[in-house]
């Protein structure tokens, strides 16, 4: 008898569903959001004077995106709070993508591009997932603003 073990459970304690590509890849889009949160906040706290305005923006923009996400995952009956990380998996990848941030040097601009693009690549998958209804809309407008802000700091660095 072959079993499935369950990525995570939906919602709270009952019986455990598998999650829907769809839920998989809006909590993957939640969690690099936070790790953007959280290693845009090291930048503030560490950056030069010249870059730190730069640094809030993005900051603020992941914070706002993670308000909206932990929304649109309760939606999902995905439970989520914008401090932490969904129900599920541990994202191997958070404590690299927080290394981005942790020296903030000459190639800052390079190290945010990198952050940024591998949460734009989040986006982009859950987008695809959620096919053309309300949540991609949403997702897109979101990945819009990153894409405004990025374009914004061209000239920095």
């Amino acid at each position: 008898m072959q079993t499935t073990a369950t990525p995570f459970p939906i919602a709270e304690p009952g019986p455990q569903t598998l999650a829907s590509e769809q839920d998989v890849t809006l909590i993957g889009v939640h969690d690099r959001t936070l790790d953007s949160v959280r290693g845009f906040a090291k930048m503030v706290e560490t950056a030069d004077p010249m870059f730190h305005d730069v640094a809030e923006r993005f900051h603020s923009l992941h914070a706002h995106h993670a308000e909206r996400l932990v929304k649109l995952l309760t939606q999902r009956g995905i439970g989520a709070d914008a401090g932490g990380a969904a129900i599920g998996p541990v994202n191997e990848t958070a404590a690299a993508f927080r290394t981005f941030f942790d020296d903030i040097d000459e190639d800052v601009m390079d190290q945010v591009r990198s952050g940024e693009n591998w949460v734009l690549k989040s986006f982009d998958d859950a987008i695809k997932a959620q096919g053309e209804d309300s949540l991609a809309a949403a997702l897109r407008e979101m990945r819009d603003e990153v894409v405004s802000l990025l374009a914004d700091t061209t000239d920095f660095g």
